[in-house]
């Protein structure tokens, strides 16, 4: 019986590594987030690999979403117990999910607030962490993640909003479109709260504090 569940484990192991292993070379083909939203979706971006999303992109992603994203590794625990304290007494909940939190949400997981999406979250997180790596990472997050009503990672926003492609986009652009993230189905660019995400990436530019490590 031991080892019957073993075997079982193991295989359940095998199979959800498989996928990630694959991911690290070859671009997920779509994703259960996207094929959700499938209805809402124009013309399908172009994968555009880390060397060719402009800097521009990177840093805003960086300020506005996960600022320790180079120093942790996938959790950001500070942020957590914040959210968790700051939600005891708000009735708008604060999340702390991080850019590898997202990107495994999104690449391998379901829209969900279920504690099973959660765990697996969780648990793609620390696999993508540890097999990908933060340039892997943030490469596929820009390529999948939702910038706006239907329009899925950087290629598709850019064509949806600015009439031009991921690669092109200039400064105020890519500030402006990032802005939108925490609620890309509802916030426009002139949202309150993109405004006032674009103040904060805008302080990153000036203060020059995301600073991008040539190791990754």
């Amino acid at each position: 019986m031991i080892k019957r569940i073993f075997k079982i484990l193991l295989l359940v192991f095998v199979f959800s590594l498989l996928p990630v292993i694959v991911y690290k070379w070859i671009n997920p083909p779509f994703t259960f987030i996207q094929s959700s939203q499938s209805e809402l979706r124009g013309n399908k971006g172009e994968w555009i690999s880390y060397e060719e999303i402009p800097k521009d992109v990177i840093i805003s992603i960086i300020a506005s979403e996960d600022q320790k994203f180079f120093e942790h590794s996938g959790f950001d625990f500070e942020a957590i117990e914040n959210a968790l304290e700051y939600n005891k007494s708000h009735k708008y909940k604060r999340g702390a999910s991080t850019i590898s939190q997202q990107t495994a949400k999104n690449t391998f997981c379901w829209e969900s607030r279920s504690w099973l999406r959660k765990a697996l979250e969780t648990y793609y997180t620390v696999l993508i962490e540890w097999i990908w790596g933060k340039k892997r990472i943030i490469e596929v997050y820009v390529n999948i993640v939702e910038m706006g009503r239907g329009a899925f990672g950087i290629d598709e926003a850019a064509n949806y909003y600015f009439k031009t492609t991921g690669k092109q986009l200039n400064h105020n652009q890519c500030v402006a479109i990032i802005s939108m993230l925490p609620c890309p189905r509802t916030c426009g660019m002139n949202h309150p709260l993109s405004r006032a995400r674009q103040r904060l990436i805008e302080k990153a530019f000036i203060g020059n504090w995301v600073i991008i490590p040539d190791s990754i």
